[in-house]
């Protein structure tokens, strides 16, 4: 269980540095749709490499899969269009805690209701404050 935690965490360390990145791209070359069209033109081709090495018979199990599972692909995309645009204007500080802030609603949501085959986990009062707590540290550390 650690690997996946650690797996994560740098995943967790990569979202601001992806977000300060891009939008540093986007300023560069005067387009934030630009920026993020480099930016999934990256994601694809280190994706697709992967794949290619570790299985790509599983691509062709896509067309059996539930269409709104591909809604995931408009998220990332509206993620990456929205912090390319926004970090420049609002800093990447305060864009990303609103990001982390939409997480926490949307995790908690998504786990109470055990959505899209999540494992149920209720949300109690020692949950709740648990994710206010997150908020707050969160929030703290934008005012700080």
């Amino acid at each position: 269980m650690a690997h996946y935690a650690l797996i994560m965490l740098l995943a967790g360390l990569g979202i601001p540095v992806l977000a300060a990145l891009n939008a540093a791209l986007g300023v560069r070359i005067g387009s934030p749709s630009a920026a993020a069209t480099v930016l999934f033109v990256m994601a694809f081709l280190t994706a697709a490499t992967v794949m290619f090495v570790t299985g790509p018979q599983a691509l062709g199990k896509v067309v059996a899969a539930p269409r709104h599972l591909l809604l995931a692909g408009v998220l990332i995309a509206f993620y990456v269009l929205s912090i390319t645009y926004v970090a420049p204007h609002f800093g990447v500080g305060n864009a990303v805690f609103f990001v982390l802030l939409g997480q926490l609603i949307s995790t908690a949501l998504i786990d109470h209701f055990g959505l899209f085959g999540a494992r149920v986990t209720p949300i109690d009062a020692t949950r709740a404050l648990g994710i206010g707590l997150m908020a707050a540290g969160v929030f703290v550390t934008q005012k700080v």
